[in-house]
């Protein structure tokens, strides 16, 4: 596929006017008018990267898309693209054969493990590309001083980060925001250093004078709502709100009714985190979509949620609108119903054609550096001697919210040792720092997982991403630990001591060097083991763990410094009365 020629201003008033002949013309389609929220039956001509006319048309090149409904290209407001583990450029490859042709991105897995070289690493494996692959500069590494992170993204390399690029907008999401209510001096810096741009929030429950404290900041957006009043009062404050489907925060439906009481100005879509397997089979924002529609609400209501709006909110200009003057970024899709695109259009250049992706690249053009530095584990590093007449803190966790919840419950004990129990589905977990050798591992339990034997670990667990392990015994918690650590990170499954799925994340334990179609069948068969082990159908296991040792969503963590209590921002014992 070749881009198209920048074309000359005269060429594109020419064209307009129909004096001269486009370079491409897409003819017959219903074409969305997202100012209007209505539909048009005409042709779109394209001159270079832009759309010049609205009309009836002919061109250099024709594409009939008669009876095809024709949206401006979708965009994703927030997503992390390390989430599906896919490598930048084989994401894009999903993300354009699902209509999404630019997204803004928040690179902060790979920066918490590799620092500024990992932000390099995303903005020059997205540059030249058919995607508009925007970045925001992370704003927490480390997320808190809760754990160990790989690296630490000061001010002074903020500084240096935003001018890297115009496709570096501002400020991504702000986790600390106790540091932002109570002032403190590293959280001021990064804000007055990013104010005259985008900030994006993150204050799950935040209300009444605090949030008001929260968006006088000048943070703008916030994707963490969870109902629709929490929505509709971050609104009434001025912010944007993402509506969120990932693979384990499933917000969209919740929120979905706020439409019924706000006009859809302020509110976005947006993935957060998506797994691979999920961007295959189900898509990514036109799932969306899907979903929205599916459940009764109007697809001109949801489209400009997708395109429009999240261009306003990030001051793209000339993007998410098919008109005159706007990058001739385009979506036709077959119905109102699936979304399924039948051909995309990137700026000019017709990128999908006959849902057969006509862009071609390597999955990674450079690998960055190696990121497993941690020692081997034994048995020992697992044990959790007993405490007579103690109880437990032991994380509870939701089959579809990031939230979690505190539990206090009592130990199973076998031979004088704290250990899982299948029957109560109270499982062993631990997290040990990979990034500088330290040997930290902290210990404490989770409920709600439904394993029943064997043991799963990950390098992906936000954000400092070290290695996470649940388990039904410590000996399969062993060999699944040492195994990641021989072959660079990744996602495994043991079972008896064997390994039983593998997937080999070998771009800072976090992307796949390999291809999509491969990446998906490792997942499918890891998926496969997991369901096998006992945890049930519907469970994102892997993104639910991921999201375990991340200290900045309410209420019970672990980190590998020990359990964190999120609502009181401290360590906590294991054990309390």
């Amino acid at each position: 596929m070749d881009f198209w020629r920048a074309s000359s201003l005269e060429e594109q008033i020419d064209v307009a006017a129909g004096r001269q002949e486009a370079d491409l013309v897409l003819k017959g389609g219903h074409v969305f008018n997202v100012f209007l929220k209505t539909w048009e039956d005409a042709d779109i001509a394209i001159s270079g990267s832009k759309i010049v006319g609205i009309g009836n048309y002919t061109g250099k090149q024709n594409l009939d898309v008669t009876g095809l409904y024709l949206t401006p290209g979708l965009m994703d407001a927030h997503v992390h693209f390390e989430s599906s583990m896919l490598s930048p450029r084989e994401m894009v490859k999903v993300l354009l054969l699902n209509g999404v042709t630019g997204a803004i991105t928040d690179p902060h897995e790979i920066t918490n493990v590799l620092g500024e070289n990992g932000f390099r690493f995303m903005l020059e494996e997205t540059a030249g590309i058919p995607f508009s692959a925007y970045l925001m500069v992370p704003s927490c590494v480390p997320a808190t001083d809760m754990d160990t992170s790989g690296a630490r993204i000061t001010p002074e390399n903020m500084e240096r980060l935003r001018n890297l690029s115009p496709r570096v907008l501002g400020l991504a999401e702000m986790m600390n925001f106790p540091g932002i209510l109570y002032k403190q001096q590293l959280e001021m810096d990064k804000l007055k250093l990013f104010y005259k741009q985008k900030m994006d929030g993150h204050a799950p429950g935040i209300s009444g004078k605090e949030l008001n404290a929260y968006v006088s900041s000048g943070i703008t957006t916030e994707h963490e709502c969870v109902t629709p009043a929490e929505a509709l009062e971050k609104i009434k404050r001025g912010m944007y709100v993402f509506l969120r489907e990932g693979s384990a925060a499933h917000n969209l439906v919740d929120l979905l009714p706020v439409l019924e009481r706000a006009d859809n100005r302020r509110l976005c879509l947006c993935t957060d985190d998506r797994h691979a397997d999920d961007l295959i089979e189900q898509g990514s924002i036109n799932y969306l979509l899907e979903i929205g529609v599916a459940h009764g609400y109007e697809p001109e209501d949801l489209i400009p949620m997708a395109t429009l709006n999240i261009a306003e909110c990030y001051g793209l200009q000339q993007t998410g609108a098919l008109a005159p003057g706007y990058q001739a970024d385009i979506v036709a899709f077959e119905d109102l119903r699936s979304f399924q695109p039948v051909h995309v259009v990137k700026g000019g250049a017709l990128t999908v054609k006959n849902r057969r992706l006509l862009w071609k690249s390597e999955p990674v053009l450079k690998m960055p550096g190696q990121s497993m530095n941690m020692p081997e584990v034994t048995k020992e590093d697992f044990k959790i001697p007993a405490r007579p007449n103690m109880r437990m803190r032991v994380i509870g966790i939701s089959q579809t919210q990031l939230l979690t919840t505190k539990l206090h419950l009592d130990p199973t004990v076998r031979n004088g040792e704290v250990v899982s129990d299948t029957e109560r589905d109270v499982l062993k977990m631990a997290v040990c720092e990979r990034h500088h050798n330290t040997g930290n591992i902290g210990l404490g339990f989770v409920y709600g997982f439904g394993l029943k034997k064997g043991a799963i670990a990950t390098t992906v667990g936000h954000d400092s991403h070290n290695l996470s392990v649940v388990g039904t015994n410590d000996e399969d918690m062993v060999v699944a630990v040492n195994r990641l650590r021989e072959i660079g990170g990744g996602l495994i499954v043991v079972s008896e001591g064997e390994v039983r799925a593998t997937v080999p994340l070998a771009i800072a334990g976090l992307m796949s060097d390999r291809d999509a179609v491969a990446v998906n069948a490792q997942i499918r068969q890891l998926e496969f083991w997991v369901k096998e082990l006992g945890i049930p159908e519907e469970f994102s296991t892997f993104m639910i763990l991921a999201f375990l040792s991340l200290p900045v969503i309410p209420e019970l963590r672990l980190t590998d410094r020990g359990l964190v209590d999120v609502v009181r921002f401290e360590h906590v014992d294991l054990w309390c009365e």
